[in-house]
Parts: structure tokens; sequence; C-alpha cells
């Protein structure tokens, strides 16, 4: 049996009343025991919780200024007349970019519709987003969400689009950064999801959302929430809130713990195409959004994934005799599709 196997059956005993707060800071330094040490504390998380904070998000290399600028612009945009916003309607578009209306989407098959309305981008170069030119052509293995973004008239909202690729690049580098963490929290080289993640150097699988919460007023309707419980589709997500509290997270007894917004972290969870990669020994852990505080409420979570031609098998460490591989063999593409296409039929 492997080491981490070992971990794991000592280690995923019980429940989580609470979610991890870890500091980054020692995985970005040149000391390996360092690095390595974040990485056990990662490991741990991501065996018991699937859920953990970052601690110092100015250490991200993530501007905290750029963030005010990027909620302000979502503020903008979903503040803009529903007829402007609809011409972006993410139905037009064929990889899944562009504007969801309130009820949109529908992430638990239980519910009725999510009571958020969102707008989706994918990669676009910066330089392109200054000069306003034609997106280059995109990568083979990722052509579902790499597709051409839809934006809304300069004229209505001057600066957005530039503003939310600054943003959007900035968490690609850290994305790449915890890459590396996530490698060491496996027990494997750090440069292991280097094959897995090629596109990382030009073009990744990753989708970034903005999302906006209206409070729910007036009769509960326990079907109608701002999402449904769900899991995330890709390896992992990095998520911004504001101080609204609303995010929730199940353990294992069942019960919703609050993730409870701490200013200056971002919340970083795994998604299922870790938890296939791991044989669930890094969970994928189901949340869901419910704003009852009677204000608006902001997030914005980028989510990270494997380019999509990658095949999601079992990691050899993290399968054994007594622990065979769970999961059917699909590319990350063939499942992320799957999902996204389940999520969104209702409101065709």
């Amino acid at each position: 049996m492997s080491d981490l196997l070992n971990h794991f059956d000592t280690a995923s005993k019980g429940t989580f009343d609470a979610i991890p707060v870890i500091d980054l800071r020692g995985g970005a330094l040149k000391d390996y025991e360092l690095r390595a040490s974040v990485a056990k504390e990662i490991r741990d998380a991501c065996i018991n919780v699937g859920f953990f904070y970052s601690e110092t998000l100015s250490n991200h290399g993530v501007d905290p200024a750029l963030i005010d600028k990027v909620v302000a612009q979502s503020k903008r945009f979903f503040d803009l007349p529903l007829e402007d916003k609809m011409r972006l309607d993410i139905h037009k578009s064929d990889n899944f970019k562009g504007y969801t209306p309130l009820l949109g989407e529908n992430t638990d098959p239980e519910n009725r519709g999510d009571l958020h309305e969102g707008f989706d981008i994918g990669w676009e170069d910066l330089v392109q987003a200054s000069a306003l030119e034609t997106p280059a052509a995109q990568s083979p293995s990722n052509t579902l969400v790499q597709g051409v973004n839809v934006w809304p008239n300069a004229e209505l909202l001057p600066g957005f689009r530039d503003t939310l690729l600054k943003y959007y690049h900035a968490l690609i580098a850290l994305g790449k950064s915890l890459f590396k963490l996530f490698a060491l929290a496996l027990g494997m080289a750090e440069d292991f999801f280097d094959d897995k993640a090629r596109s990382q150097i030009t073009k990744p699988a990753a989708i970034m959302r903005l999302l906006h919460y209206p409070p729910q007023t007036g009769t509960v309707d326990d079907r109608v929430i701002g999402i449904g419980a769900h899991t995330d589709y890709e390896c992992f997500t990095i998520l911004w809130q504001d101080d609204v509290p609303a995010l929730q997270v199940l353990n294992t007894e069942g019960r919703w713990i609050d993730a409870t917004p701490i200013p200056g972290t971002f919340v970083l969870n795994l998604g299922d195409q870790f938890a296939r990669w791991t044989n669930d020994i890094f969970k994928s852990t189901r949340h869901r959004a419910i704003n009852r505080t009677g204000i608006r409420r902001y997030s914005m979570p980028l989510f990270f994934g494997t380019d999509y031609d990658v095949k999601l098998e079992a990691i050899p460490s993290c399968v054994s005799p007594d622990r065979p591989p769970r999961y059917e063999v699909v590319t990350a593409g063939e499942y992320v599709k799957s999902r996204l296409e389940a999520t969104y039929a209702h409101s065709k």
C-alpha cells in the first residue's frame, strides 16, 4: 500500500465542522522543506474536507486593488438592463460563454433553478484585449473553453474587458503554482501534472465566472436557492467571495458547514477531476449557496481544469486491491461537457 493510502486510512476517520485556513506563502519559497510542509497541510485538507481558505491574499500575486476593480465592474454589469445582458445569452454560445439570467441554471436536479445570474469567460490574450483584436485560434484540446469570449459593448461598460482579463490572468498564474503543491500533497514530484495541463503555458482549460446572488425574500422555497448542492467539475476552484455569508459545505454527517467569509482570503476547493484522479482520496465536496441576508452577494470563482484530451485515470498510488478504481475512464473534456450540458438543459 502506498504512503498516501496509509495516510488516508489513518486521517480520513470522522468528519469536519470547520474549514481549515492554510498560509500558502511557504509554498512559493525555494526551500523544499517549507514547500513540503505547506503541501502536507493541503493534503490533510483535501483528504478530510475538500475545502480550505488560502491565507495572505496579498502574497498570491493577486493585487487587492485589482480585485476591487473587478468587483466594481461586476456590479456595473449586473446592474445593466436585462435586455442588454440577454444579448450575451450563454445559449447563443457553443462553448458556454456569456450571460446566464436568474434561474438559468439548475445545478441540483432536485431543485427548480438557481437564484443567481452569471457571466462566464475563458482564455483570451491580454494583448488582444488591449488591441481589441480577434482572439487567436484555439487549442484543439481545449475547444470547450477556448472559443471566443463575448463581451458587452465597450460604450456600456468601459474597461470591463481589460479589467476582467487582467484578473483572470493573475488567477491563472496562481493556479499554476497550486498544481505543484497538489503534486507534493500526493507524494509526487512537483512536475507530475505538467504533462496533464500542457496548455497551462499558453491557454489553460479554465473558466471564470462573475456571480450575483440577489437576496431571497418572502416565502422560502427550499427548491430555489442561490445555487443548489453540487460538486465542481474541474481540478480545483479559486473563489473570491464578498462579506455576505451564503456558501455552505456538506460534511460526512450530512450537516451544512458555513464557509464564512474571511477578509484577505480565497476559498479553494477540489473538483471532480481531482476526485477521479485520486480515486476519491482527495474529496470533491458538495456545496451550495443560500443568500437570505436581505442584501446582494457577489462572488468570482475560477475553475481550473486539466487539458480536455487528458484521460481521468486513477493515479497508481491511489489504487490498491482493497481500493480498486471507482470510476469509468473518460477524458476531462467529455466529463466537463456532460456536466455543463446537464446544468443548462432546463433553460434551453
